[in-house]
């Protein structure tokens, strides 16, 4: 990571995030769910709704974010 770049990330469970793409991922995860939640309708309990929100979320949200990580693979003798 370049040292003018490390003021946009901050460290999750040890690894490091972007601020921006971390807030997006929690503003559609948290929207999602609640919508379900707060949406649900019919006998089944509003968990579920909220649960399917909260995947619904996650997946949209991995969809959109990319990965910034590249990995290189060496040989053992390298």
């Amino acid at each position: 990571m370049k040292e003018e770049n490390s003021e946009n990330y901050v460290e999750v469970w040890e690894d490091n995030v972007n601020i921006k793409d971390l807030l997006i991922a929690m503003a559609l995860c948290i929207g999602f769910a609640l919508g379900g939640y707060l949406f649900a309708f019919g006998d089944t309990p509003p968990l579920i709704f909220g649960l399917a929100g909260g995947v619904i979320g996650f997946i949209i949200s991995s969809i959109i974010i990319k990965p910034k990580r590249q990995l290189t693979m060496m040989e053992e003798g390298e």
